[in-house]
């Protein structure tokens, strides 16, 4: 059993490290194991084990600021997504193999792990994520990109102050290096043997490393090439997803960009006077009411706004679409004509986004608005994409409204969907189309 350095005080009184009922270490954190000489653990310091090292608080801060992750601090494997809509398969599953290498690195850090890919794609992420996990189970690791490493050597070389040799040798031989950006630099022939130098020390003591690099091997210098290439040392993983960042701006620029037109249209300037008998007047009035109520709490139903052209229900779909977006909703408002429009100009070359990406996106968009439905889906191609939408959703329970003017003119498979009453509220505005409202005495 473990005791302290001196077993007999130790016993019998809490621990002031760790709080326990008996201290094992009398508050230093270590203790010596009673066995006989000869023992692998005799004469040995070890961890107490009242006071594992993920709750030394005190320990993990201290590696933090020696690691230079301060800045990356909040970066966590669990916050690294793989499934992103505006991604397509192929970009998710080289997110997810990438993922789950950097996961079992943190587990096991042995050997080297070589992310690869371009600026924005997560390489980063990943990269600090291992070093994080690893300073919970009090590692010593250390963070640099490549740029700032050869700066700093430049910088202290020949200066006894700045501790050229010191910093090189932690490098070296620190538990856990993590090298973000090789390639990004311009190396001189003596930045090159600085490089090469370290990383062959790390290859050939088997020290784990993880290298990030958004350049093609063949720049490197052959010698660094030849041990990443090494698939008994190195595991290798590329990244093929774009750069998250501009992906996200770009998408949502897109989806926002629809309901620009329509911007005007808001629940305090639709008409519910205009030349109304009474009957329509409390028509108008109820649908634009559930309407306003639905905009207020949307959640997970749908909202279906039917009649006849010119009554209304764009405006309304419109209003409830903006109030949403004041609220800071992600809403996504088209007509389904325009939609195909819009997924089909995706099949061209130049497209900035593929067609995965754009329907993704379309698909999990926090609030849909699908303008009249009975429009737009004449081709075999649309009626199944419009389905494919319409089922997802469906399926997931995202919050979409439809307006339409015939229900009958909607597929089967489709009408089972929007008649589900354990789904969907909906309303039909029985009142004249606005440009005949007018014309009454």
């Amino acid at each position: 059993m473990p005791t302290s350095s001196s077993a007999e005080s130790a016993l019998g009184g809490p621990c002031r490290l760790c709080g326990a009922a008996e201290s094992l270490c009398e508050g230093l954190g270590m203790v010596r194991y009673d066995v006989p000489l000869g023992h692998s653990h005799f004469g040995k310091l070890f961890r107490c084990p009242n006071h594992p090292v993920e709750h030394d608080t005190e320990r993990q801060d201290r590696l933090r600021r020696l690691s230079n992750l301060g800045a990356l601090a909040d970066k966590r494997l669990e916050d690294f997504y793989v499934d992103s809509p505006a991604h397509s398969p192929r970009e998710q599953e080289s997110l997810r193999a990438a993922y789950n290498a950097a996961a079992r690195f943190s587990e096991t850090p042995e050997g080297w792990l070589l992310l690869e890919g371009g600026y924005g794609c997560g390489k980063t992420h990943l990269a600090a994520a291992i070093g994080n996990a690893r300073i919970a189970h009090g590692d010593e690791v250390l963070f640099v990109t490549s740029p700032d490493l050869l700066d700093h050597l430049r910088v202290s070389y020949g200066d006894a102050e700045q501790g050229y040799d010191e910093t090189f040798e932690r490098l070296k031989g620190v538990r856990l290096l993590i090298l973000d950006d090789l390639g990004v630099e311009n190396p001189s022939p003596w930045a090159k043997e600085k490089l090469f130098q370290l990383l062959n020390h790390r290859y050939t003591q088997r020290l784990a490393t993880v290298i990030t690099t958004n350049a093609e091997l063949e720049r490197l210098d052959p010698r660094l090439r030849s041990r990443m290439q090494d698939v008994d040392r190195t595991s290798r993983v590329i990244i093929t997803a774009p750069d998250y960042r501009s992906m996200t701006d770009n998408a949502r620029s897109h989806l926002s960009s629809a309901l620009g037109t329509y911007r005007n249209y808001t629940f305090d300037n639709f008409d519910l006077v205009g030349s109304l008998n009474q009957d329509e007047r409390q028509n108008i009035t109820t649908v634009a009411q559930a309407a306003r109520q639905y905009a207020e709490s949307a959640r997970d139903q749908w909202f279906i706004i039917a009649g006849k052209p010119g009554t209304g229900k764009t405006h309304l779909a419109a209003a409830i679409a903006n109030a949403r977006q004041e609220r800071g909703a992600e809403v996504f408002f088209i007509t389904v004509a325009d939609l195909m429009d819009d997924l089909r100009t995706t099949f061209n070359p130049s497209s900035a986004s593929s067609f995965d990406q754009r329907f993704n996106q379309v698909k999990n968009v926090g609030l849909l608005v699908l303008d009249d439905i009975n429009v737009g889906g004449s081709s075999e191609w649309a009626k199944e994409k419009l389905f494919q939408l319409i089922d997802y959703r469906y399926v997931t329970r995202k919050p979409t409204v439809f307006t339409l003017s015939d229900l009958d003119r909607v597929s089967e498979r489709v009408q089972v969907r929007l008649l589900d009453p354990r789904l969907t509220a909906r309303y039909e505005l029985t009142v004249p189309p606005y440009v005949m409202r007018g014309r009454r005495r």
